[in-house]
């Protein structure tokens, strides 16, 4: 393992156990790939290639499937005390952050993030599978109903689903992953991953991790393709269970299968959240909490809020401040841990953008900071970088205050009164994540009750691993984290007796 730090990275030092391979993880061996194709891994910052993968076929998801089945039905992991599921859970947890800085320089390479985003990939990933291991007491705890009438008893077990498809997107390859597996593991289940074909590389060290803690042979089974291979992997007649973070568009094509196969689906999808500004609001307290809330992982993140709902009082004033926070936030390589900014983590999103922004322009809003490709150094000439951007003078029917942009793109609508401000916040077809930035906190809570979304955060946004986290409307079905996360992995079963 290397013992580099960031701060003195370059692309030529760096050491990094996965580039080019040709294998994917099936039944606790590396084998190699039945389809003959390859997918480049790109770095965005340089615009580079620098690895590769196989792009399997169905004979590839087939054998992972059937690893996992086997291992399911006669293998020991579903038979296991949850205790004892857990405490190789916590062993996980230690062999991933071992791997702390490939974990973070792997990230980094694929899809952009900024090494100061990718740092925390190990310690949030190991935080995930604690807290998931505190659960197996719960798994374990006798639940016996009596009846209502008073003759008899209802014993209530809560056996693991079965083989479950686990499908993750790019711009968190890691722990949108690990959000997954850890209960999926906590229940008994066995699974088949899948990477976004952008960020296939990262995740093959948390399957060294696993593999070091001990799980058994079929357990976890990894592969990696482009998007037929999700499709198989949903349709296989051994799944029992899907669980997809991604798209809305990709998500419904999943939750259309899923439903034609009676087959339980948990799906985390798009958003368009909104902060809203308070009358009282501190601007110099939002200004501090502004880009992790609202532009996290160069406003690549699902559920952060990039619509700025503010008083027409204080418009011009917020308007000012977003402005000045954004401007003066640093952008360039991704491998510089002072780093605010990277770039989009592929063309496509980086094509997507430049539309969003083209758009915005036609429609009248006015571009206070940023709005263009960015010109950056030499080595970073080429990279997909777009300079940090906030639109102020957008209206609820332009497209940048209606879609989806995932990118540094922060917009800046005005209100009349909070019923108004709710009204903006709740006029859209996502529902995922929401911010009230306000100094009186019993106001902010009402105003946050009535936010029509599945997070809000008062003055901040964070997920919490022991609350659920999930999306209403667009943003998905049902949910991940907590009690109700591990619930998505469990089958109930009701023996009655007299």
């Amino acid at each position: 393992m290397t013992t580099q730090t960031t701060s003195k990275l370059t692309r030529d030092t760096i050491e990094i156990p996965y580039r080019h391979v040709t294998t994917h993880f099936i039944d606790g061996e590396w084998r190699e790939s039945q389809g003959q194709d390859t997918i480049e891994v790109t770095d965005p910052a340089t615009n580079t290639i620098w690895g590769s993968v196989p792009v399997g076929n169905e004979k590839d998801v087939n054998a992972a499937v059937e690893a996992a089945h086997a291992a399911f039905t006669t293998g020991p992991w579903s038979k296991t005390t949850p205790s004892e599921r857990a405490a190789i859970m916590l062993r996980i947890a230690d062999e991933i952050e071992k791997r702390a800085t490939e974990l973070s320089l792997t990230n980094t390479l694929e899809n952009g993030s900024p090494v100061a985003e990718t740092s925390g990939a190990a310690s949030n990933a190991a935080s995930i599978f604690r807290y998931f291991a505190t659960l197996a007491p719960e798994l374990e705890a006798d639940d016996v109903r009596p009846f209502p009438n008073g003759k008899g008893e209802s014993l209530v077990r809560k056996d693991p689903i079965g083989v479950c498809a686990l499908i993750a997107p790019w711009n968190f390859p890691i722990n949108l992953m690990v959000t997954k597996l850890a209960p999926a593991l906590l229940a008994g289940c066995t699974v088949v991953m899948k990477p976004a074909s952008p960020t296939p590389l990262s995740f093959r060290i948390i399957v060294d991790a696993l593999t070091a803690a001990g799980v058994p042979a079929g357990v976890v089974n990894y592969v990696t393709g482009p998007g037929r291979m999700g499709d198989l992997m949903v349709r296989h007649p051994k799944v029992a269970k899907v669980a997809f973070t991604g798209s809305t568009p990709v998500g419904r094509h999943i939750a259309a299968a899923c439903g034609e196969l009676l087959r339980p689906v948990t799906l985390e999808l798009g958003g368009k959240s909104s902060a809203i500004v308070m009358e009282d609001a501190n601007l110099d307290d939002m200004s501090a909490k502004l880009i992790r809330s609202c532009m996290r992982n160069t406003g690549q993140t699902c559920y952060i809020s990039t619509r700025i709902l503010a008083p027409a009082s204080r418009y011009d004033e917020v308007v000012d401040m977003v402005t000045e926070t954004i401007a003066a936030a640093p952008q360039g390589d991704p491998l510089d841990p002072g780093t605010v900014f990277g770039p989009s983590a592929n063309h496509s999103q980086y094509k997507s953008v430049l539309e969003h922004l083209e758009s915005a322009k036609q429609q009248g809003a006015r571009f206070t900071t940023g709005g263009q490709p960015a010109q950056l150094d030499a080595k970073l000439a080429e990279g997909l970088f777009i300079q940090p951007t906030v639109l102020a003078d957008v209206t609820p029917d332009m497209r940048v205050a209606r879609e989806e942009i995932f990118g540094p793109v922060i917009t800046v609508l005005k209100y009349e009164g909070l019923d108004d401000a709710i009204r903006l916040a709740n006029n859209t077809e996502f529902g995922l994540g929401g911010i009230v930035f306000g100094s009186d906190q019993d106001e902010a809570l009402e105003v946050a009750e009535a936010m029509n979304t599945g997070s809000v955060g008062i003055n901040f946004f964070a997920s919490n691993h022991a609350a659920p986290f999930g999306g209403r409307n667009d943003s998905g079905l049902g949910v991940e984290y907590g009690p109700e996360g591990l619930a998505a992995y469990l089958s109930y079963k009701s023996i009655h007796r007299d």
